[in-house]
């Protein structure tokens, strides 16, 4: 089922039109990418496109979607950490907090597993103010898509249709956790889809 499910990630992708929309510009440092949950269809994929030999992990729930998630990044070579709030959150993040420091960017879905949909927990934030690292965002807009009646209204792009994609680095040096959290949501907002 992975396989099939990431064959047609890839048709999709070949078979639209990619407008990059560079808001900053791409590092090649570790960083912290975030995308919202609904966007995770194609924003791991867009994330491996700009940053083709980063190596990334990304943290999954223990959830049973996580299962199936994490198989669908390793053909991406994304290394998934599974854990979440709920369940098995110290381990995960142990774990994200060597790899950061391991020099391995981190991707995490702030309102994942279970939403509420486009609320920011308190994971991405943490990390990004206690090693100091940048956040990388990346939202997409496509011009004709299936939405899900799911929590998050899950984000499908139609065959042949032009994805916007837009890549954002942002710094939460010296800000406190909840202004951290609260300016992230803002610039992850700019560009999702309602």
């Amino acid at each position: 089922m992975p396989r099939l499910i990431y064959i047609f990630i890839k048709l999709i992708w070949w078979s639209s039109k990619k407008k990059y929309h560079f808001i900053d510009e791409p590092i090649k440092d570790k960083a912290i990418a975030l995308c919202w949950h609904s966007e995770l269809f194609i924003s791991p994929l867009a994330y491996r496109e700009i940053r083709k030999d980063i190596k990334t992990s990304a943290m999954i729930s223990q959830h049973h979607d996580g299962e199936l998630i994490s198989k669908i990044l390793l053909y991406l070579a994304i290394k998934p950490l599974r854990g979440s709030t709920k369940k098995g959150a110290r381990s995960v993040l142990i774990n994200s907090l060597k790899d950061l420091k391991d020099g391995r960017t981190i991707l995490i879905t702030p309102d994942g597993p279970r939403g509420p949909r486009y609320s920011m927990n308190d994971g991405a934030a943490a990390l990004a103010i206690k090693l100091r690292v940048p956040v990388m965002i990346i939202n997409y807009r496509p011009s004709a898509y299936w939405q899900l009646s799911s929590w998050d209204k899950f984000i499908i792009p139609k065959p042949f249709s032009t994805i916007n994609l837009y890549h954002q680095i942002i710094y939460l040096n010296d800000m406190t956790q909840e202004e951290a959290k609260w300016y992230l949501s803002n610039k992850m907002m700019e560009y999702a889809i309602e």
